[in-house]
C-alpha cells in the first residue's frame, strides 16, 4: 500500500496530462501559434482560448485559496522577493526558443505524441538544458548571480497581486479581483462569434483551465503530511521535463512525481487523439539547418524556462491562476522573445538585422541633414 500511495501523485499527473494532451491535440491548440496569429495575422482567436483557460484556472484556484484548501505561500510562484533579472532574461530566451522550434515545451510533447521525431530531439535537449540550469552546471550561477538580483516585496508580503492590492486598499480584495479577472477573460473568449462556432477550441481551453485546478487539488490531497509541508503544484513543462529525463537516466524512483507523470500523460493523450483522428505519422528533420534551429531553440527554452520560473503553461496559466506578480512580466517577455525570434526567422540572421537597422538609421540621419 505504501508503494502504491507513493505513485498516486504520478498516476494523477498522468491522467490529468493525458486529458489535457488529448484536448489540445484534438483542437490543434498551440501557445506559440496563438502568439504568432495575434502578432503577425491580427487573429486573436487562439490567444483568447488561452485567456479562457486562464480565466477558468483563476476562478478555480482562487476558490481553493479562499476556502483555505490551497496556501499560496507553499507554492513556488509567490516568493517574497522577485528575481527580476532572471525572469526578464529567461522569458525572452524562452520566447526566442519557441520561435526557433515552432512551439513550446508543452506543444513539443503534444507533437511527439503524433509521431514527430523532431520533438523527441527537442524534448531531450530541453530537458538536459533545464536540469543543467536547475541543479547542474549552471545552477550556482543562476542562484548566486541572476536570482540574487531580486526585488523584495514590502514588509515581506508575498508577490501575490491579490495580496498586494488588498494591502494597499486595507481590505481583502481577493474575491473581487478573482471574479473580475476570471469572468472577464472567459467573456473575451465567449463573446467572439467565431469561437462560439468552434466547440473544439472552446472545450480545449476549458479542459486546460480545469486541468490546472485539478493539479492543485491532486497534489494537495495526495501529499504526505508526515513527510513535511506539502508543496502544491500543477502543470508546467520545463523543470518537469528535466526531472523526467533525470528519472529515466539516473533515478527511476523520481518517476513517482506529479509533474513527471503529467509529461508522459500529455504524450499519451496526444497519441490517443492522433490515433483517433488517423493523424499518426513519423516526421523528421528536413535538413541540417532545420535541426540546428531546433537544437538551439530547445536549449534556449530549457535554460530560459528555468530562469523564468516556467513555460507558457507554467507561468502563463498556472502562475496566472495564482495571481502571481511574476505572471504578466514573464508572459510579456515571452511574447517579446517570440516576436524577436519570428523577426530572425523571417528577415535573416541577427547580424543581418543589426546591420540593416544600423544602415537604415544612418541613411535616415543623412537624409535629414
Amino acid at each position: 500500500m505504501e508503494s502504491l500511495s507513493a505513485w498516486l501523485p504520478a498516476l494523477c499527473g498522468l491522467a490529468i496530462g493525458a486529458v489535457a494532451g488529448f484536448a489540445v491535440r484534438r483542437a490543434k491548440l498551440c501557445s506559440f501559434g496563438a502568439i504568432e496569429d495575434a502578432l503577425m495575422g491580427a487573429d486573436s482567436r487562439r490567444l483568447r482560448i488561452y485567456g479562457l483557460a486562464l480565466g477558468i484556472a483563476i476562478l478555480g484556484t482562487q476558490s481553493l485559496i479562499v476556502a483555505g484548501f490551497l496556501n499560496p505561500e507553499l507554492t513556488t510562484y509567490v516568493p517574497v522577493a522577485i528575481p527580476v533579472v532572471a525572469i526578464l532574461i529567461g522569458s525572452v530566451l524562452f520566447g526566442i526558443g519557441m520561435a526557433m522550434v515552432g512551439t513550446c515545451g508543452f506543444g513539443s510533447l503534444v507533437r511527439l505524441g503524433g509521431g514527430d521525431l523532431r520533438s523527441l530531439v527537442v524534448i531531450l535537449v530541453l530537458g538536459a538544458a533545464a536540469y543543467a540550469t536547475l541543479r547542474g552546471v549552471f545552477a550556482n550561477f543562476r542562484i548566486s548571480v541572476l536570482e540574487g538580483l531580486a526585488v523584495a516585496m514590502p514588509e515581506g508580503v508575498r508577490s501575490d497581486i491579490a495580496m498586494l492590492v488588498s494591502r494597499a486598499l486595507g481590505t481583502d480584495a481577493r474575491v473581487a479581483i478573482a471574479l473580475i479577472m476570471g469572468f472577464g477573460l472567459c467573456w473575451l473568449a465567449i463573446r467572439d462569434p467565431r469561437l462560439r462556432r468552434a466547440p473544439r477550441l472552446l472545450s480545449a481551453g476549458a479542459v486546460l483551465g480545469v486541468a490546472i485546478v485539478a493539479g492543485w487539488i491532486a497534489t494537495i490531497s495526495l501529499g504526505d503530511d508526515f513527510g513535511g509541508p506539502v508543496r502544491p503544484q500543477s502543470l508546467t513543462f520545463v523543470s518537469t521535463v528535466g526531472k523526467a529525463l533525470y528519472a529515466g537516466l539516473l533515478n527511476p524512483t523520481a518517476f513517482a512525481d506529479f509533474g513527471v507523470g503529467s509529461v508522459f500523460g500529455v504524450i499519451a493523450g496526444s497519441w490517443l487523439a492522433a490515433w483517433h483522428a488517423a493523424e499518426l505519422r513519423w516526421e523528421a528533420f528536413d535538413d541540417d539547418h532545420e535541426m540546428r534551429r531546433h537544437l538551439l531553440g530547445a536549449a534556449l527554452m530549457g535554460t530560459g524556462g528555468i530562469l523564468a520560473g516556467g513555460c507558457t503553461i507554467g507561468q502563463g496559466i498556472t502562475a496566472g491562476s495564482m495571481l502571481a506578480l511574476t505572471w504578466p512580466f514573464t508572459v510579456g517577455g515571452m511574447i517579446l522573445g517570440a516576436r524577436m525570434g519570428i523577426a530572425v526567422l523571417v528577415d535573416g540572421a541577427p547580424r543581418d538585422l543589426v546591420h540593416r537597422g544600423w544602415t537604415n538609421l544612418i541613411n535616415k540621419a543623412r537624409s535629414q541633414q
